[in-house]
């Protein structure tokens, strides 16, 4: 069976004013349709995209490194806001998705908008049905900031939906939080961080903002209607979060991640999210919904990005795939080395042969040297990694093994 699925959950009450992703706003009508075509697709592909898989899945390997059979299997639902579905809608969801992935010992998480959970009852139904990890887009606690990113709650209502989440049995909490925001100031932030580090949360998701042409703040800023802090202030941002969590006992996993570490030393913190790391691992992964991105090496696919064009094709009986790219070995390869160095493990030889069948030193063993050289990368007998200058100009050198 596929170890991963994402679902996407297309609806939202309102679009905020920085989102790209594909999402609509009132269409609530349209979820019962939405969810029984998400069911039907998932049901009808389970053969078809059988015959997709080129490469076994991962066998378990003695060799040190973090590698795809680190993993547990896992399903996550996306969006949009999937927690505008109801507990019957998403339990039919959950039992079209065992025929691909078992839910018994998976990781199972939905993203949230503390807007829309309705109440503890709520979350307490998710967490039956074995939903076992949740994540909020909280983005600020700073109640004129999440106005102007167009959020429909609070920053008193998201801390109160998160104690509700724990109050429900949710031992596995994320928070997502931007910087960079409209008007953000470096004190701001620090503020922030004190704030969320008192609520003793197990895992943090930061990302600094990123402007997306077409987007209504992108037109805002443009225009000079609202400002952001400059790039100087944004590195000083995030470098404040790498200092605060590191002193709260927060391990920094990956470029934007935080969690809990545990008691026991491991490769990977207690407490990350194992559905994210099997994309940074560029592992396969079954993909279904409006406009959703899956990736069985060699295809990568999106679905068609329009609620009723999906719901129709579904209803009819035909593949809701609007593209299919094909993958070279070399692909694999670079996507392997982009996607594995956001980790701060970085990529295992180990993990590298077993993904793309080739030797990493064979294959980049020349680059690697030159990154070493620059003091971006550092090598030891398990593998390669970041360094923490690496990670501040971690796009440059991505782009290293693209070239």
């Amino acid at each position: 069976m596929t170890r991963h699925l994402y679902l996407h959950i297309p609806f939202c009450q309102r679009r905020c004013s920085y989102c790209d992703f594909n999402t609509y706003a009132n269409l609530e009508h349209r979820i019962d349709a939405y969810v029984d075509a998400l069911c039907l697709d998932m049901r009808r592909a389970k053969e078809e995209l059988a015959d997709w898989r080129r490469l076994p899945s991962p066998a378990a390997s003695s060799e040190p490194g973090l590698q795809r059979d680190s993993l547990r299997p896992t399903i996550f639902l996306g969006g949009g806001t999937p927690t505008m579905l109801s507990l019957p809608q998403m339990e039919r969801i959950l039992s079209a998705a065992a025929e691909h992935v078992p839910l018994e010992g998976a990781e199972i998480t939905t993203e949230a908008n503390p807007g829309t959970v309705i109440d503890e009852e709520y979350l307490r139904g998710l967490r039956s049905l074995g939903i076992n990890r949740i994540s909020f887009g909280v983005q600020s606690l700073h109640d004129p900031t999440l106005r102007v990113l167009g959020r429909i709650h609070t920053a008193a209502e998201a801390i109160e939906t998160y104690r509700q989440a724990r109050r429900a049995g949710f031992e596995r909490i994320n928070l997502d939080f931007i910087f960079g925001l409209p008007g953000q100031t470096v004190d701001q932030w620090r503020w922030t961080l004190d704030r969320v580090v008192e609520m003793d949360v197990d895992h943090f998701s930061l990302y600094s903002l990123i402007l997306e042409d077409g987007t209504p703040l992108y037109q805002q800023v443009t225009r000079g209607s609202v400002t952001i802090p400059d790039d100087d202030d944004a590195a000083t941002m995030y470098e404040l979060a790498i200092e605060a969590l590191d002193a709260a006992g927060y391990a920094q996993y990956e470029i934007s991640n935080w969690a809990r570490p545990g008691l026991q030393p491991a490769i990977l913190p207690e407490q990350a999210a194992h559905h994210n790391v099997a994309y940074w691992l560029n592992a396969d992964y079954l993909a279904f919904g409006a406009g959703a991105h899956g990736h069985i090496y060699p295809r990568r696919w999106h679905d068609l990005l329009g609620i009723d064009q999906y719901i129709e094709a579904s209803r009819a009986g035909r593949t809701p795939i609007a593209e299919v790219l094909d993958l070279s070995p070399a692909d694999l390869q670079a996507e392997t080395m982009m996607m594995g160095l956001r980790l701060n493990a970085g990529v295992s030889y180990a993990h590298f042969r077993e993904r793309c069948g080739a030797d990493l030193v064979e294959r980049y063993g020349a680059e690697v040297r030159r990154l070493v050289g620059e003091g971006l990368v550092e090598e030891d007998i398990i593998g390669i990694r970041l360094t923490p200058r690496g990670r501040a100009l971690g796009n440059q050198v991505f782009l290293r093994f693209l070239n």
